[in-house]
């Protein structure tokens, strides 16, 4: 036997398939909801109707004749329809020999109807209704990820005589469920995998109305390996873009992912008729393609969809012929060479890595599978190398098998027998050798007879072996086998529970609160399984649950022992058979009140208790103080101890005082009581907190001093200042009192207000008096007005007076401000208090008149401003001044210089200055009587040989400023200083004028005292023409009109006493050159002609750099430049005119320019005719036309928000194209974000600091009259965050 596997629900699972010798002829159909029951007959899940041998027994009243068989399913869940091959029964026995329960569902009628076609000859028996537990399934045998097999059925095959099979039709009348809450459950398939699913359960719907598709894909049918298209099309007028389609295969296989050379999808756009057109197209189909498929079409919110079916028909069963091995292995996934079932290699799509196979000898496998047990099969599979259990398993179902008749076996068991609960039922086999030995088995265990076991039977009648089962019970529903020798044969037993009904119903009850209830019940069966319901809730039976559930024999109990007022409700009791319910009326019983609550008046602090006693006493109850809920705390507490309820309170307090009451729970009764707490009157001062009960306020502010009272009953207050009462009617200063307090409020306190006021308490209970003293402070009065001190270029320093009045607070400080004079702007100098009584305000404008003021300020504010001071304007002296040298001395003076001052300031500079101070004295001398402007000065009257030291001041309207003195004293004498020439750079070297030009030398010079100064030209004095000035520093050489005589080198020549300095000066002046001399033919040859020529005699006083050559035709003379600065005095003038006459002439040039007339030649040059003849080709003219094309094309780009993008691209066409940039398809107009360039065919598109909305695609488009082109790119915008 094999072993059973365990499901997932923890029921084993046994796999049994047809055994090689008994392959009885059946048809099944299928049904898989939880629960599903027969017209007349509670069936279970599993409906089987058996299309039986010619060995089963029919009754005689039965002729063989087709029969409808009608059956109603009651069950909401899914409804699977299957035809099947012939194949056993594959059941699961139940653990524990029982099932639990399933829930009632919701009732649908389905009608199943089936008509079965016999052979002629065959007898026809009517399938038996048979019942099975809800847990048991319909389960082939399956690999472990094999959804195929599992989930989708396999299509019959033909029978002998070629007929076509039996189909069964499911009607639903009137069903208006999805097809997914159906009967049919979808099949999981795969391009190369899976097989077809049927439609035998696919309900006739109405179309939605389509709003998008105007042409369906329609149902077809195919030959295996021919190809079909599937055709669907979608109007695209009123559509902006492409529609999405999706194609499905079944409910959820989306199509997309499955596209390879079995299966393509197109899609095309007709521009004319706006039509979009999708198709399908499967190529070389296979059997498992067939089912049902699924067009969707979405775009935004409109949706369509059409259903189409594909058949797939056999053009021969080729089973027998197909090498087992090689079509069920997977030798290389994805290949041409892949089995018709390698299912893996159609999906991945990929190469696998190909292994070497073993050679096995020849063995007919299909025999071999098709004698053995099922359990063999993956033994079977193993040893000879086929890999792909899941397609050997479909086609060996496919297999005609041929039936062996028993050797063991005259009569079968029946495929399956039904009993009632509590009857009994007769296996009975009829054996073809008595002497074989008889094992029974039920559910794989062996049935075992023992003397005191009457549960199981076996009886002998010849041939014929019985088993009796006795009382069958739920237990008893399994799956048995019988085996006799080396056969064996099976069935399946289903018991019917026959359902529990009501013999005595619950009786309604009505009791009091603490009562005990008991509900009574009586069923038809002992041991019944039935279920206690409140108000429609199943009532808990734990351990803690409040109700017990008894029962004996057939009652049943549902007892309650402490009944409450919440167990009122209706009390039902289900059984299978019916349902009973009673109400159940649970009361309060009647209150009395045994004693009362009662008023009490406690003194302030002393306990309070209140008290109660009613009846009955286990009713627990709430106490409330003026309507609130009272909880128990550390200092309340209540207690209930059985008619006693008390409230107690260890030390009352005010708010302990109110109306109490006491509610009953349950009850509309209350007990109520007062309770009244008395105080004597009290000032609290202390809860001013303020140091010797002074309250200190601000003159202006309003005070409003709120003092703590208490007191039971309210005492009466009054407020005193001195001897006179402030009444609660004042206007400004009025008195008021409260619950617990009472208030003095002064709208405006004034200086006045300051003094002592006294409040006196009164009440019954006794008298209280407190007193307060308000102490009230002001701002300082303002300081006088300030006085400026000092003034500086930009500051000053000013002193005040304290005020007169500090308003009772210490003065802390000062702030300052200031002002422009002609402003009325105030600006504040100082942010930290000035302590002091002096300030220097600094940082002003010089020669601005400004004034200041001053604010006091104490611990209450600032005072208002003090009068401004008088108006003073900041002025500073300049800085000293600088680069004081001495210039020149004598004998009896020395003349100073210096430069200005670097800072002159506002006040501007009136002049300087003069002093000196002989050696050995300290007494300045003011040297210049007034002020002078110049920066020099020459001071004189001074004695020989004195040394003096001199100091400059600079004078303006602010002083004098500090004086700059000379750093050494200075000698008064005269000192010799040797001659010298400073011969400046550029005369250094020859100086080149040209005749005409003006010649103006400056020579400087040094030497005291004032040297002599003489000029010569080659030893010889200078021309008349040639003016001379001298200084005392420097000589100067003035030519108006330069000519060639005045070339030379000029000596300069500088004599102080025996002391002298010469200098060189070379002077050259230049003029244009001479023409050259003896300009001359030399030689002609072809159309060559030699030139020879002597330099010129004048070159001008300067060197010759080039010639320049001319020529002319004898017939127009007209002269024409060959060439220009050349060096040398002969050359070839080339590529001369054949049969022309040419004369030369030649130019001399130096650094003046060309010579004013040229030397030509005497003779003229004929350039000879030489007979040749010059054929000129032809040419066509090149087309250069061309359509625009991009020859670099735009790139994807990345860009960053913020800085300048470019997108380039560049363009070939001719004529010029003109270039239109694009976004996202929308011409790019006149939008100053960006900037277009087209240069030499680069077209440049510049956006400038680009914001991810400038992210998209960009088009460039070239049109000229031949047509045009265009490129596309993206551009996408990124965002950079900081951290």
């Amino acid at each position: 036997m094999p072993e059973p596997t365990k499901k997932d629900d923890g029921q084993p699972e046994e796999n049994v398939a047809p055994d090689s010798g008994d392959a009885p002829s059946e048809n099944s159909v299928v049904m898989t909801p939880k629960e599903a029951k027969v017209a007349t007959k509670d069936t279970e899940a599993i409906v089987t109707v058996t299309e039986a041998e010619a060995a089963v027994p029919m009754p005689a009243a039965e002729t063989p004749q087709p029969q409808p068989v009608v059956i109603v399913v009651t069950e909401l869940e899914p409804v699977e329809g299957e035809v099947t091959d012939p194949q056993p029964l594959v059941t699961e026995p139940v653990e524990n020999g029982h099932n639990e329960p399933e829930p009632t569902q919701a009732k649908k009628h389905v009608e199943v109807t089936e008509v079965i076609e016999e052979e002629p000859g065959t007898p026809k028996v009517p399938a038996p209704s048979m019942k099975k537990s809800a847990d048991t399934k319909a389960t082939p045998i399956k690999d472990k990820d094999d959804d195929v097999t599992a989930s989708t059925p396999s299509p019959p095959p033909p029978t002998e005589d070629g007929s076509i099979p039996k189909k069964l039709s499911i009607d639903l009348p009137n069903d208006s469920d999805p097809e997914s809450t159906r009967g049919r459950k979808d099949s999981v398939w795969s391009l190369g995998d899976g097989q077809p699913p049927e439609e035998i359960d696919k309900q006739i719907e109405t179309p939605p109305l389509s709003t998008l598709l105007i042409e369906k894909p329609q149902s077809g049918s195919i030959n295996v390996g021919g190809d079909i298209n599937f055709v669907a099309k979608v109007e695209a007028k009123d559509l902006l873009r492409k529609p999405t389609i999706k194609w499905f295969k079944g409910k959820w296989m989306d199509l997309a992912s499955k596209t390879g050379k079995h299966l393509q999808l197109k899609e095309s756009f007709d521009r004319f008729t706006k039509i979009h057109t999708f198709e399908m197209h499967i190529i070389k189909a296979k059997e498992n393609y067939a089912g049902n498929y699924r067009c969707e079409v979405n775009y935004k919110d409109k949706f369509d969809s059409c259903s189409f079916d594909l058949e797939i028909k056999e053009v021969s069963d080729g089973s027998q012929n197909i090498d087992i091995r090689s079509a069920f292995k997977r030798s290389s996934e994805g290949q041409d060479d892949a089995g018709e079932l390698d299912f893996s290699g159609l999906l991945k799509h990929r190469q696998g890595r190909e292994h070497k196979q073993e050679e096995v000898p020849e063995v007919d496998v299909w025999e071999i599978l098709k004698n053995a047990r099922p359990d063999e099969y993956e033994k079977i599979a193993f040893t000879y190398g086929i890999t792909d259990l899941r397609g050997l398993l479909k086609r060996l179902k496919k297999t005609k098998k041929e039936e062996k008749k028993s050797e063991a076996f005259a009569k079968r068991l029946e495929p399956a027998y039904q009993v009632d609960k509590g009857g009994k039922i007769r296996l009975v086999v009829d054996l073809a050798d008595p002497t074989v030995e008889l094992k029974w088995y039920k559910n794989g265990q062996e049935i075992r007879s023992t003397p005191n076991n009457r549960k199981y039977i076996f009886e002998h009648k010849g041939t014929q072996r019985i088993m009796v089962i006795n009382n069958c019970q739920i237990n008893d529903d399994a799956a048995y086998s019988v085996t006799a020798g080396e056969e064996k044969c099976t069935t399946e037993l289903f018991v019917k529970e026959l359902p529990v009904n009501i013999v005595k119903k619950l009786e309604p009850v009505k009791t009091t609160v603490n009562e005990r209830i008991e509900l009574e019940c009586e069923v038809s069966e002992e041991g019944a399984k039935v279920k206690w319901m409140k108000n429609g809730v199943e009532v808990p039976t734990g351990v803690r649950s409040r109700y017990r559930v008894k029962s004996e024999g057939t009652k049943h109990w549902l007892i309650i022992d402490d009944a409450t007022k919440d167990d009122t409700g209706t009390y039902s009791l289900m059984a299978t058979g019916g349902t009973t319910e009673a109400h159940v009326q649970v009361d309060l019983k009647p209150l009395k009140i045994l004693m009362d609550l009662q008023s009490v008046t406690v003194l302030l602090g002393q306990p309070l208790k209140l008290n109660c006693e009613i009846y009955p006493g286990n009713v627990p109850g709430r106490w409330y103080k003026n309507g609130q809920l009272i909880q128990p705390s550390e200092r309340l507490s209540i207690i209930h101890r059985t008619k006693n309820h008390s409230l107690d309170i260890e030390c009352s307090t005010i708010h302990d005082a109110g109306d109490y009451t006491f509610v009953p729970e349950g009850y509309t009764q209350t007990l109520s009581a007062k309770v009244h707490i008395i105080d004597p009157p009290r000032v609290h001062l202390e809860a001013l907190n303020v140091p010797d009960d002074t309250v200190t306020v601000v003159a202006g502010n309003k005070l409003r001093l709120e003092i703590p009272i208490s007191g039971e009953p309210a005492p009466r207050v009054v407020w005193m200042k001195g001897e006179r009462v402030i009444l609660d009617s004042g206007n400004r200063v009025r008195a008021e009192t409260f619950a617990d307090h009472t208030c003095l409020t002064i709208d405006i306190v004034e200086r006045e207000d300051t003094g002592n006021y006294k409040i006196v308490l009164q009440n019954e209970a006794g008298e209280d008096t407190a007193s307060v003293k308000i102490k009230v402070v002001d701002i300082p009065d303002p300081p006088e007005a300030p006085m400026v001190t000092d003034v500086g270029g930009d500051w000053c320093t000013m002193t005040w007076e304290l005020p007169r009045y500090d308003g009772g607070s210490p003065i802390l400080g000062y702030f300052i401000e200031r002002k422009k004079k002609q402003s009325s702007r105030w600006m504040r100098l100082n942010f930290d208090l000035c302590k002091e009584t002096t300030f220097e305000p600094k940082k002003m404008i010089e020669g601005v008149p400004y004034e200041v003021r001053i604010f006091a300020v104490n611990a209450i504010g600032i005072s208002k401003p003090s009068e401004p001071s008088k108006p003073f304007i900041p002025l500073a002296v300049t800085s000293e001044p600088t680069m004081l040298v001495v210039d020149d001395v004598t004998d009896t003076t020395v003349t100073m210089k210096w430069r200005p001052p670097d800072a002159i300031g506002a006040a501007g500079l009136d002049g300087y200055q003069v002093e000196y101070c002989i050696e050995g004295t300290d007494e300045w001398i003011l040297a210049n009587k007034e002020l002078i402007e110049k920066t020099r000065y020459t001071i004189t009257g001074l004695p020989v040989e004195a040394k003096i030291l001199v100091r400059i001041k600079a004078i303006n309207a602010a002083g004098a400023s500090p004086p700059r003195t000379t750093q050494h004293s200075i000698l008064v004498k005269e000192v010799i200083e040797p001659p010298k020439i400073r011969i400046p750079r550029h005369l250094k070297q020859t100086y080149i004028r040209k005749v005409g030009e003006v010649v103006n030398l400056v020579v400087p010079f040094v030497g005291k005292p004032r040297p002599k100064v003489n000029w010569l030209k080659e030893g010889q004095p200078i021309d008349q023409t040639i003016s001379i000035r001298n200084s005392d520093c420097d000589s100067i050489m003035f030519i108006r009109k330069a000519e060639r005589k005045h070339s030379g080198k000029y000596e300069l020549s500088v004599q102080v006493e025996n002391h002298i300095d010469t200098a060189m000066l070379d002077i050259q002046i230049v003029d244009l050159p001479g023409p050259p001399q003896a300009v001359k033919i030399e030689e002609v040859w072809g159309n060559n002609v030699a030139l020879d020529w002597n330099p010129p005699k004048d070159n001008g006083n300067a060197p010759i750099i080039g010639y320049t050559i001319q020529k002319a035709d004898k017939k127009t003379m007209e002269w024409y430049t060959c060439i220009e600065h050349y060096h040398r005095t002969c050359i070839t003038i080339s590529d001369l005119v054949v049969g022309n006459e040419y004369f030369f002439r030649i130019y001399s040039e130096n650094m003046v320019g060309l010579s004013e007339s040229a030397t030509a030649t005497k003779d003229s040059a004929l350039i000879v005719k030489e007979g040749l003849q010059l054929k000129i080709p032809e040419y066509n003219d090149r087309d250069f036309t061309e359509p625009p094309i991009f020859t670099q094309p735009l790139i994807n780009t990345f860009a960053i928000a913020g800085y300048n993008a470019t997108l380039n691209c560049s363009v070939r066409a001719n004529p010029r194209p003109k270039v239109i940039w694009m976004k996202n398809k929308i011409t790019i107009i006149d939008d100053p974000r960006y900037r277009m360039f087209s240069n030499q065919g680069v077209c440049t598109l510049e956006i400038r600091k680009p914001s991810p909305f400038d992210g998209g695609v960009y088009t460039c488009k070239a049109v000229n009259e031949l047509g045009e082109a265009q490129v596309d790119c993206k551009l996408e915008v990124k965002v950079i965050t900081q951290e």
